[in-house]
């Protein structure tokens, strides 16, 4: 087996529809298998994999009975992924090209490198900002006061990673977790997934420890994706998607930072969902950090 693709899903059947489809009809010549893992959906995604998986041989399904959030049911289609490579993707993603091929070859090519990334483009054929460098003290403290909505400093631009040039392949510090290419000897090398994290934050956490081990991550624009972004989670309200992201940016300040940031962004964290509850009250809907 060449690539073991797992996507997890919730709730999101007409996308997860459409990004099955574009795998079966681009991803050629390639010898490899679709690990589905739906986290408890309730909009007919169920019947949907059920049926799909009768047509497709090389499409397996773990349906969950409850939301076991994104990194444990990114393990569980780790624990039973029998490809030399891994793919994890959203399923608001759609293929418009033979990219497993692609990347496989591009990894074969460069034993040295661990994992890669790719073009992500929005619907609308606008590239998506999906690198970031690794977040610090200061560029937290500014998201969670939701200043940067007023005025991006160096510091945070270079968290943003603004000045990355997307038109050429290069080494990158963190890549958005919606779409890794992964060589699986050393996702379990490193244990997989952290579950430490429900959602967001264990890309960043991923990133960390691979570079931690000597291990390089490399962006390609040697092939690109479509991107609906962030539609699973967008069925959630402001508050508790601020409550999510909190819970994961303190779990990771507490792992690799020192104990007084933690402490002072735990502190400004109750003051960002103050900001969220404002904000969910009055409907007022914030930019993605990819669209900053």
């Amino acid at each position: 087996m060449d690539i073991s693709i797992i996507i997890v899903n919730w709730n999101v059947k007409e996308l997860l529809y459409r990004c099955l489809q574009s795998i079966f009809i681009f991803a050629r010549d390639i010898n490899y298998e679709i690990i589905v893992v739906d986290n408890f959906s309730t909009d007919g995604s169920v019947q949907m994999l059920n049926d799909l998986s009768f047509a497709h041989q090389n499409l397996q399904v773990i349906f969950n009975q409850e939301n076991a959030g994104f990194a444990r049911a990114n393990n569980q289609g780790l624990k039973i992924a029998q490809g030399k490579y891994v793919l994890f993707m959203n399923p608001d993603m759609e293929m418009v090209e033979n990219t497993p091929r692609i990347l496989f070859h591009f990894l074969e090519a460069r034993p040295g490198v661990a994992a890669c990334t790719a073009q992500l483009q929005y619907s609308d054929g606008h590239r998506q900002p999906n690198i970031k460098c690794d977040p610090t003290f200061w560029s937290q403290l500014w998201l969670l006061y939701k200043l940067h909505h007023l005025w991006q400093p160096p510091f945070f631009k270079k968290y943003l990673a603004k000045n990355f040039e997307y038109a050429h392949e290069q080494e990158a510090e963190q890549v958005m977790g919606a779409f890794i290419f992964i060589r699986r000897e050393i996702m379990k090398k490193i244990g997989g997934w952290s579950e430490d994290y429900f959602i967001w934050w264990e890309d960043i956490d991923l990133c960390k420890r691979l570079r931690d081990l000597g291990e390089k991550i490399i962006y390609t624009p040697a092939t690109r994706i479509i991107h609906y972004e962030g539609r699973s989670f967008a069925q959630q309200l402001s508050f508790m998607k601020q409550k999510r992201f909190n819970r994961g940016l303190l779990t990771y300040f507490k792992k690799y930072h020192s104990r007084p940031a933690w402490f002072f962004l735990r502190l400004a964290s109750f003051d960002s969902l103050t900001l969220a509850w404002f904000a969910q009250l009055f409907r007022f809907k914030p930019k993605t950090q990819s669209r900053l």
